[in-house]
């Protein structure tokens, strides 16, 4: 049946009807996606904590930060130009980011040594991941890490594990108003309560 809607919402004849059935049928974009929210709101603060105008950053496979602050030196990578889980670049960084990447790769501990690699003494890695959302191939989708597994992923990557910090944010809501699409959030309707046993989303900050 949504099928059938999302044609007939495509037709120029029912174009009247988008706004009022399209956030019921089709994902959000990225920062307005319920399931994003507070790890959106949470990471930003963190990259703000580490003095942004300073910093050169890689991005890995995304080029979103490169609007939310004004970076010493950025570089946006992406695949096949790119290969996280290929040879490192002999470029070093002061942070590298990976916004909903890692679950997508074949092999994360090689991509995770290769971040490990690309960091200067001291730089900082801010990987985010979900945990209890649908499988999405993108082209494949590999891996899913509780905070306690980001955390030890990190470490077997190369990082101390006393400098990994972790953090996670979902509710039992969230995890079925996502089964079906990524649901635009609203504020009088979705909760950003966080409940810890319905981590949607989990985020680590890890020094070298």
């Amino acid at each position: 049946m949504k099928q059938y809607l999302r044609r007939t919402l495509h037709s120029p004849r029912w174009a009247f009807a988008r706004p009022y059935f399209s956030p019921h049928l089709e994902n959000a974009p990225p920062e307005k996606q319920w399931l994003r929210i507070v790890m959106n709101r949470e990471t930003e603060k963190l990259v703000k904590g580490l003095n942004p105008e300073s910093l050169s950053v890689m991005e890995v496979s995304g080029e979103g930060w490169a609007e939310r602050f004004d970076f010493k030196s950025y570089l946006s990578t992406d695949y096949p130009d790119f290969d996280i889980c290929g040879d490192p670049l002999l470029q070093q960084f002061d942070l590298i980011i990976a916004e909903q990447v890692f679950e997508h790769l074949l092999w994360p501990y090689r991509a995770g040594r290769n971040v490990y690699a690309m960091l200067e003494q001291g730089g900082y890695f801010l990987v985010s991941t979900p945990f209890m959302i649908k499988i999405h191939n993108h082209p494949v989708d590999c891996s899913r890490w509780s905070e306690v597994g980001m955390r030890h992923f990190l470490a077997e990557c190369g990082f101390p594990l006393e400098k990994i910090q972790t953090w996670s944010w979902g509710n039992r809501d969230c995890v079925v108003g996502n089964l079906s699409r990524w649901a635009t959030f609203k504020r009088r309707k979705h909760s950003l309560e966080n409940d810890p046993t319905f981590p949607v989303m989990v985020w680590a900050l890890a020094q070298k």
